[in-house]
């Protein structure tokens, strides 16, 4: 048996064991994002979850907008901050890069478990509908939910949560590159993300104040973020994403009449 047989599975068995490791901590931490995202919805909806924006101790006013702005800012920051190529590139210095995805991920999670446990409710109410107006709003409510994980999968839904990553890590493989395609709703507006969440934030029977906090702030921090999130877009794709923008609106679908 020559030397390099001899010491090749010895020297494989810690690459075997950190990738296997990797590809762990990717999917557990895709399993809890899709727990929060399950619960988000209910959070925000009023259903099904043990509490809701409209739930919890309230405690002052002043103290109840600085815990509810404070999380809704540092899940801003967050995005903003971590999404930036810039900020990857410096980041994938310190951890392997297949878990650059799970770790925006994990830090995501952390902020919106957070928030949820610590959210205070606001007194008043902005409108209340019953009956068949409720069920109407609950109608898009839904409608906005869809489009938000139809958009993901329309663009990679497993790459966006780094999943593809780790396991093409494990496999030993490179993961491929995304590439700039137009597909389904992403023909009709550049970002059908933003605009179900939008769409699910504003759908409510019951408009409490508190829940028009979360849903103004959400709705500023979204209108700011996509100017950064454009400007990164034309960066990475050049001349084909410019010519996208100015053939597909950015939110609102265009409302095409004749023949």
């Amino acid at each position: 048996m020559s030397l390099a047989t001899a010491t090749h599975p010895r020297n494989t068995q810690p690459a075997l064991a950190a990738r296997a490791l990797t590809l762990i901590l990717g999917l557990g931490v895709y399993a809890v994002f899709l727990a929060t995202f399950l619960y988000l919805i209910g959070f925000v909806g009023g259903f099904l979850v043990p509490k809701t924006l409209d739930d919890g101790r309230a405690g002052s006013l002043g103290t109840a907008l600085a815990v509810n702005l404070g999380f809704l800012a540092l899940f801003g920051a967050q995005h903003t901050v971590m999404a930036r190529p810039a900020f990857k590139r410096w980041w994938i210095r310190i951890i392997p890069e297949p878990l650059e995805r799970t770790t925006f991920v994990a830090v995501t999670c952390a902020i919106l478990i957070a928030m949820v446990v610590c959210w205070r409710p606001l007194p008043g109410t902005v409108w209340s509908v019953s009956g068949a107006g409720a069920a109407l709003l609950h109608a898009p409510f839904a409608l906005g939910w869809t489009i938000v994980l139809l958009s993901t999968f329309l663009i990679d839904h497993f790459e966006l949560f780094g999943v593809k990553q780790v396991v093409s890590h494990a496999l030993g493989r490179e993961t491929p590159k995304l590439r700039f395609r137009e597909r389904f709703l992403y023909r009709y507006v550049r970002h059908p993300i933003m605009l179900g969440f939008l769409i699910a934030f504003w759908a409510t029977p019951h408009m409490s104040s508190g829940h028009l906090l979360f849903a103004g702030v959400t709705t500023a921090y979204i209108l700011l973020a996509l100017v950064v999130e454009e400007r990164t877009l034309v960066a990475l794709h050049g001349s084909a994403y410019e010519d996208y923008q100015r053939r597909v609106p950015k939110l609102i679908p265009r409302l095409r009449v004749g023949r």
